[in-house]
């Protein structure tokens, strides 16, 4: 889906959002589709984000999906990404609905980060601690369709080239594709 390429090699999603407390800077969910909504309207995709609350061994979670779709001579072709995050009732300071709302936030924000590859390895949701830590990156591999498509804007215009390139740096490549890649680069 090259949408999805052109849109995961575009966005900016910054951390505009700020705790006083453990003087961290994050970003929220409202912050991602503020980011990703021009996007969608550019290359006429469609964002859908549903959640479910599941149970497991007793652990009540919610699952939270974020697919992307477009409509292409009248059929629809589209990817999705799950995260899910516990539910706590007993939270202290939180009633049941403000925790059924943060667990669903909290999902949202990381199935939309890993659909549009959105590298979340600073946030002070994966530290947590407030000690500094050495971040470490987590790329993803790139399915068939997606290197094609890198190729293919490798071979293309400038601005196809640079959101290639752009793309490229977020994924981990097997040596098969660093070969192909070898020359066009």
């Amino acid at each position: 889906m090259k949408e999805l390429i052109a849109i995961q090699a575009e966005l900016k999603a910054p951390k505009n959002q700020y705790n006083a407390f453990g003087k961290y800077k994050y970003r929220s969910v409202e912050d991602i589709l503020e980011a990703v909504k021009p996007l969608l309207l550019k290359y006429e995709c469609t964002l859908i984000i549903e959640d479910e609350v599941k149970e497991v061994g007793g652990i009540v979670f919610i699952e939270s999906t974020a697919s992307i779709q477009i409509d292409k001579e009248g059929r629809t072709e589209g990817r999705a990404v799950t995260a899910q995050a516990g539910i706590d009732i007993n939270r202290k300071g939180m009633d049941v609905a403000q925790s059924f709302g943060s667990s669903s936030s909290y999902a949202r924000k990381y199935a939309l980060n890993g659909l549009f590859l959105i590298d979340d390895t600073k946030d002070p949701d994966s530290t947590n601690d407030h000690s500094p830590k050495v971040a470490t990156v987590v790329k993803t591999k790139p399915t068939e369709e997606q290197f094609a498509y890198i190729v293919k804007y490798l071979n293309g215009t400038d601005a196809q080239q640079k959101q290639a390139k752009e793309a490229l740096n977020k994924y981990e490549l097997n040596q098969d594709q660093k070969d192909t890649l070898d020359g066009l680069i």
